[in-house]
């Protein structure tokens, strides 16, 4: 019998069927539910206890880095990998950030998603080898700019500059919450974070050093 319990969300049907083969290899593994979209993941999770949820980035009505953020509130025992096509740092750093323990690609996933998934049950994160040189150039982006001075937004996500540009405009977190479709609480979290990574300490030398760095 299965001892490790998963459940998938993507949008496309064939990939989620593809997936399913290829975990069914492993007796060890259960596939227990999928979802084809955010919010149908969230309603999922009510009635199932999963030890993993495996879901893509870009899905509609509720998009993978907000449904981190909601799985982490109501659920933090659930363990996440954010297996997508797209491997751009920005979409790596906002998946940490918001939460998954580890992140892989589509591209390579017949051959990484175990390795993935035995990270993740020992406690680990993961990042898939295919991103290596993705972490290591953003490595050296933040090094260097903390060595010369070099404006720390480079620290920033591209979600957390949008977020930054429109805290500059003097937006509430609710009208930045109603611009980017996401909720309150995700808005107040990256808030949080932008303040962390400039050694920022209120909401004042945030617009502050929004406004001298020209995000307004």
């Amino acid at each position: 019998m299965a001892s490790y319990h998963i459940v998938l969300a993507d949008d496309h049907a064939i990939f989620r069927h593809g997936l399913r083969r290829i975990l069914a290899e492993d007796a060890d593994l259960e596939v227990i539910g999928e979802a084809k979209d955010g919010l149908e993941l969230l309603t999922l999770l009510n009635k199932l206890s999963p030890d993993l949820v495996i879901l893509d980035i870009s899905m509609p009505n509720l998009g993978g880095i907000e449904a981190i953020h909601r799985i982490k509130a109501m659920r933090p025992d659930v363990k996440i990998l954010m297996l997508t096509m797209y491997d751009r740092k920005e979409y790596l750093y906002e998946a940490i950030t918001a939460g998954a323990d580890g992140f892989s690609l589509k591209q390579g996933a017949d051959k990484d998603l175990f390795n993935a998934i035995a990270a993740i049950r020992q406690g680990n994160t993961y990042v898939s080898p295919l991103l290596s040189k993705i972490v290591q150039e953003s490595l050296f982006e933040a090094l260097r700019g903390r060595k010369t001075g070099e404006s720390s937004s480079l620290l920033l996500t591209q979600r957390e500059k949008e977020i930054l540009k429109l805290v500059a405009e003097g937006r509430s977190s609710r009208e930045v919450a109603d611009l980017l479709f996401i909720s309150d609480r995700t808005v107040d979290w990256h808030r949080a974070n932008i303040m962390k990574k400039l050694g920022l300490k209120n909401t004042a030398e945030l617009v502050k050093y929004a406004m001298n760095a020209e995000f307004a």
